[in-house]
């Protein structure tokens, strides 16, 4: 599944492309997607497109006409062709700008979601962003913070850190990172961490999602930016996917638990 630095490496990408264009014409297919495409998405056609930008897992969209809110899901990839070609299986949605540039979405399970914002309504108070926590990469993303809201959850640590009302963005797979990055056992219960903990904690996610960013990303299975290329991050994981294996910083063996039904990789001796 697309995490933040896979969103943030995507709408970098079409951005350029985008920014101050007009859109000449959206196109849909009959299938449904997390939610049904709404009719509504053709008001938007004729708007010159204002801001481009990401919350959290979301790609935002503005326009005087409206805004989009796309999520690519779980397969969910956006391409740019310069100029108009076949669709091709699984290709269910396209922004047609008018110097010829087509953005296009392509998703195999169709758990994404392309949704049309009215132009007298905020993007940030819709449902889909309304209640999200602080961005990871933001200065409102601090020790202080992290501190007081962990400090009402019983559970364990990396669940708290993966709840999108605690800090945005940070999906399974950093999530074990920055904890063996920290050498925070993820296990912990999310209360029981120190001020001193935490500073860590948020020094490791802020340089973990920022690197990823920069290596274009973590493609574990089918993930590619928008100019198709891969992301790179995948070769610096450290325990993610790697149990079993000896640790690369002391040699024990990597294991591997569920935490809220999702794998956990950690290292149990650097990790505490």
């Amino acid at each position: 599944m697309p995490e933040l630095p896979e969103v943030e490496v995507t709408m970098r990408g079409i951005r350029p492309e985008m920014l101050h264009e007009r859109i000449k014409k959206i196109w849909y297919d009959d299938k449904k997607l997390r939610e049904p495409f709404s009719k509504d998405l053709h008001l938007i056609e004729g708007a010159k497109i204002d801001e481009v930008g990401r919350r959290a897992k979301y790609i935002v969209i503005k326009t005087a006409q409206g805004s989009l809110i796309i999520h690519l899901g779980m397969t969910g990839h956006l391409s740019i062709l310069k100029k108009a070609q076949e669709r091709k299986k699984h290709d269910h949605f396209e922004v047609e700008l008018e110097d010829g540039v087509i953005i296009r979405y392509n998703d195999a399970r169709r758990f994404g979601l392309i949704a049309y914002i009215g132009q007298d309504q905020d993007p940030e108070k819709s449902r889909y962003l309304k209640d999200l926590g602080p961005e990871p990469l933001s200065d409102d993303f601090n020790a202080f913070y992290l501190y007081q809201a962990l400090a009402k959850h019983q559970k364990a640590v990396k669940q708290a850190i993966m709840d999108a009302s605690v800090v945005v963005g940070v999906g399974n797979i950093y999530a074990s990172e920055v904890l063996f990055l920290a050498r925070i056992d993820p296990r912990r219960k999310a209360c029981s961490l120190t001020l001193n903990e935490c500073e860590k904690l948020v020094a490791a996610i802020k340089t973990t999602l920022a690197r990823s960013i920069e290596k274009g990303g973590t493609t574990i299975i089918n993930f590619q930016g928008a100019d198709g290329k891969l992301g790179y991050f995948v070769q610096e994981l450290k325990v993610y996917g790697h149990s079993g294996e000896p640790c690369k910083e002391c040699g024990t063996t990597i294991e591997s638990v569920l935490l809220g039904q999702r794998n956990t990789y950690f290292c149990p001796h650097c990790q505490r």
